[in-house]
């Protein structure tokens, strides 16, 4: 029976209970709401825990970054190199006798800036920069002017050659034929339509064309026999390695970089080359298993500390940071395994990462640019705006300097090239057909006439050959396949991808949601060549973003929003979502960007697509009012997963002319923008190996302007600045980077055996 007190608690208020306990369990008191935004404590009992969650408290638990723990780390070095700071000084105030608190001075008896106490103790010769490629590995430190450059390989007992082992490149279909039989009909039509259109090109610039330039070619190169020189008459002979005191029966022996190709392919024991990157990912197909391939990766930047670096002890390495540059599009596996290797295997202080883009800015000295980067085996195109690079911009194209080095080959051996024996799957045959393409290759229309060359073959335990050629126009038309990819061999590309090394997951939203990072503009470039992947669920084909494959984005709060707006969750802005219809019969739902599917090619599924959070039923226009159906209520049992729409991008090979891919990277950037249109079409900035073609840079603007008339005056295509080689500016960038004294991007040890790969989250530059 309920007792009911003469005098309340409160003005308006009774207390009608017996004041007996409902339980025994302690009751926990009710929080102070002076310290609402401090982090979760521990609870006061293990058994309240659950208690003390149900009541509200700690609601703000890891949702500031001073909460996590690469900041706290960060904030607690700080707080105590204050208090070392504030030790310091009284100590030289005590020594001095003065009221005067001294300055402090750096070594020199200068003062000190504040901008050199965030980064107290940085070296720049105590940082490493490494930037993998699929040809070469550059490395060197961040004080160094240019970076040591070694090939990406290492050659390990094996027993066959690559050149035993895999077809001969460039690929032959008949070689007892003539020689448009040689690689068969079709790249023999394409080659013929190339020239022609080159010579119709020439003509109209008032360029003289002679009608049998292409048969004095052939004829010359078909009766000109190679020329023998004795090997102590070539200044130029190479220094092979010897691997004949190697034991046959000791596996772990290896070498990396142009000592293993200049391994004979005679040698004995036998040694195989194995390029641990190619085509700008890991290269699955030519290992048996991704542990090896991993540990080649890991020795080939060990052995270029020892022996590049002088870093010969490896109790060293613990004392050095390291700067690690990454690829715009990247893998998660592949960025993890880098961080994996530097801090377990190599064993660095700290390791930070910067992607290739954002690198070529800060060398060239850029805050906005379209970067074009060439490379040996990928092309990647990204515009940076302030900085910061335009997610949706970035594109990944599978072709480079070496598909031109191949193409090159095979149009010399079709115009009966005398040396019809070259295999670029020899090491002494890779480096002559590299030679070839520097000496000879231009993009210049000045310069196409018949042209006589000469180049040596040095081969191990041979004298060296001398060839005479000429050329005519191969030396422009196998560049030109920037712009004609078709013209390239990318047959065995895509061959092994996924082998051993599955794509990337998203731990918290299921073992379904592949996080690889992609962007809008790649998804254009993958959907121009296989149609069928515009059909995937929220694909826009009026808009520059596709929900389901771009990076996502973290939400932002809306500076306008009030405090308790955003406590409570509530939001008086409009939505962005779509709003349902007023209703009535008689208003027509507006056009949404949807996508509907016809005769089942959305998935196989005939019915329509769903974009976002609208829907449509039916072909009509009086679907007015429609409220938007629960979760799971239309289930398409034949509809494709992510997983499966991965894969299917997976399976397509993103190649494209080059100019159409500047394009359409910046139309994805700018998204209607005029302004930034033509701030980006007047900074194109052309990097890497494969840029080094002359005249490149002139050809490329010239076919800009041909596809956007419109903005004729303000494309300019440039070369990086300060005559610097366009082969190490993301390299320099890079170490530019490194000695910022505003980096907070290091992972350090500690944090690395707490959090392990979750760590780069938290410390990168950019959403990850």
């Amino acid at each position: 029976m309920s007792t009911k007190l003469t005098q309340p608690l409160f003005k308006g208020l009774e207390r009608t209970d017996n004041g007996m306990k409902q339980s025994s369990w302690p009751e926990p008191p009710m929080i102070n709401q002076k310290n609402y935004y401090t982090p979760f404590p521990r609870p006061p009992h293990p058994l309240l825990s659950r208690t003390i969650l149900m009541s509200g408290f700690g609601r703000d638990y890891m949702k500031r970054d001073d909460q996590i723990l690469p900041f706290r780390l960060q904030n607690e070095a700080n707080r105590e190199k204050m208090i070392r700071n504030a030790k310091d000084r009284d100590r030289a105030l005590a020594r001095t006798g003065n009221t005067d608190v001294p300055m402090p001075l750096n070594g020199d008896g200068e003062l000190e800036d504040d901008e050199e106490g965030g980064n107290e103790g940085f070296d720049a010769t105590k940082t490493i920069v490494i930037h993998p490629g699929s040809q070469n590995l550059r490395i060197g430190f961040a004080s160094d002017a240019l970076p040591k450059t070694i090939p990406m390989c290492i050659a390990s007992k094996y027993p066959a050659t690559e050149s035993e082992e895999y077809e001969s490149r460039p690929k032959r279909q008949k070689l007892d034929g003539s020689a448009e039989e040689l690689f068969g009909e079709e790249f023999s039509k394409k080659f013929k339509k190339m020239s022609e259109e080159l010579k119709v090109d020439m003509r109209a610039n008032k360029r003289k064309v002679l009608p049998n330039s292409k048969e004095l070619v052939i004829n010359y190169n078909r009766r000109t026999a190679p020329e023998e020189i004795p090997e102590h008459n070539d200044p130029l002979r190479i220094e092979w390695t010897d691997v004949t005191s190697d034991d046959p029966k000791d596996n772990s022996t290896s070498y990396v970089g142009l000592e293993a190709q200049r391994i004979p392919d005679d040698s004995d024991p036998k040694y195989k080359l194995f390029w641990p990157i190619q085509n700008g990912w890991f290269h699955e197909n030519d290992y048996t298993g991704k542990r090896p391939l991993f540990e080649d990766f890991d020795t080939i930047i060990e052995k270029a500390l020892r022996k590049e670096l002088g870093l010969t002890k490896s109790s060293e390495w613990e004392q050095y940071s390291c700067v690690f540059v990454i690829p715009d599009l990247y893998d998660k596996q592949y960025v993890e395994e880098a961080l994996h290797i530097c801090m377990k295997s190599i064993e660095f202080k700290q390791v930070c990462f910067i992607q290739e883009s954002l690198a070529a800015t800060f060398g060239a000295g850029y805050t906005s640019a379209c970067i074009v980067d060439i490379g040996a085996q990928k092309t990647s195109i990204c515009c940076v705006e302030d900085g910061m690079l335009i997610e949706d911009s970035r594109i990944n194209l599978k072709y480079g300097g070496y598909d031109v080095t191949e193409t090159f080959v095979k149009m010399m051996l079709h115009d009966s090239f005398h040396y019809e024996n070259i295999n670029l799957k020899r090491r002494y045959d890779f480096l002559l057909a590299e030679e070839l393409k520097i000496n000879t290759c231009t993009m210049n229309q000045a310069e196409i006439s018949v042209q006589l060359y000469h180049c040596h073959l040095r081969a191990p335990k041979q004298s060296t050959r001398k060839y005479n050629y000429k050329t005519y126009d191969e030396v422009i038309l196998a560049p030109m396949g920037f712009f004609d990819p078709s013209i390239f061999d990318n047959s065995d590309k895509l061959v092994g991808r996924r082998k051993w090394i599955d794509r990337s997951y998203n731990a918290y939203e299921g073992i379904d949601q592949p996080d690889d990072p992609t962007s809008s503009a790649q998804f254009a470039i993958l959907t121009s060549i296989k149609p069928s992947l515009a059909t995937a669920p929220g694909f826009h084909t009026n808009g520059y973003t596709n929900q389901d494959v771009s990076t996502p984005s973290k939400e932002k709060l809306n500076p306008f929003l009030s405090r308790m707006d955003i406590e409570n969750g509530t939001s008086r802005v409009t939505s962005t979502a779509g709003s349902p219809a007023p209703e009535g019969s008689s208003t027509p739902v507006p056009s949404g960007p949807f996508v509907f599917g016809t005769n089942g090619t959305n998935g196989g599924s005939p019915g329509p697509s769903f974009a976002g959070q609208m829907f449509n039923l039916g072909s009509g226009s009086h679907n007015s009012g429609t409220p938007i159906p629960p979760a799971g209520m239309f289930v398409d049992p034949m509809a494709r997963t992510q997983q499966d729409l991965a894969s299917e991008r997976d399976s397509v090979l993103p190649i494209a002319p080059l100019d159409t891919a500047i394009i359409t990277s910046i139309t994805h950037a700018a998204k209607g923008d005029d302004k930034k249109v033509r701030d980006f079409f007047g900074g194109i900035m052309v990097i890497g190996g494969g840029a080094k073609t002359p005249g490149f840079g002139a050809y490329l603007e010239e076919r800009l302007k041909a596809k956007r008339p419109d903005l004729t005056e303000k494309i300019l295509v440039g070369t990086s600045p300060r005559e610097m080689d366009g082969q190490v500016v993301t390299w320099k960038g890079a170490s530019i980077f490194a000695r910022m004294t505003t980096n907070d991007s290091w992972i350090v040890q500690e944090v690395y055996e707490k959090l392990g790969s979750r760590a780069i989250q938290q410390k990168v530059l950019w959403y990850y």
